[in-house]
């Protein structure tokens, strides 16, 4: 057997394995668990209204005083607000790994609008949590 007959082999051999490891890790980022997929459908809609409920108390409440220095002070509720926001975007960046979208809607761009104010985009963001079964952890949009 020549080197360069060997060399071919070992790269074919390389890329088959490549391709079986690709494969394994993209089926374990797919959820076949019907209750993993409900458990990360219920995850998502908590952190969802518990984003919500900070972000509207937060738009609903009195306006901060300003520090003297004609800079304004951010309150407590702001800084849970962003760090709610964090928290729903990164489980549905979850749900979006683990394929779990309804209806060819973008989870991932809908809870990143939303949480940036869109409107429509946390409509649709509840709507999910509504067709997943999971409409009481969230409130209506707006």
């Amino acid at each position: 057997m020549s080197l360069q007959h060997s060399s071919g082999i070992t790269r074919a051999v390389g890329r088959a394995a490549v391709v079986v490891v690709s494969a394994v890790l993209m089926s374990s980022c797919s959820s076949d668990d019907p209750a993993q997929a409900k458990e990360r459908q219920r995850d998502y809609c908590t952190k969802l209204g518990t984003w919500q409920d900070t972000a509207h108390a937060t738009t609903t409440g009195e306006p901060d005083a300003d520090a003297g220095d004609g800079q304004s002070v951010q309150s407590p509720e702001f800084a849970n607000t962003e760090s709610a926001g964090r928290a729903v975007i990164e489980a549905s960046k979850r749900l979006d790994r683990a394929r779990l979208e309804h209806g060819g809607s973008d989870i991932v761009d809908d809870t990143v609008n939303a949480v940036g104010g869109d409107i429509g985009a946390e409509g649709r963001a509840v709507s999910y949590c509504d067709s997943s079964g999971f409409e009481t952890l969230v409130g209506s949009a707006g």
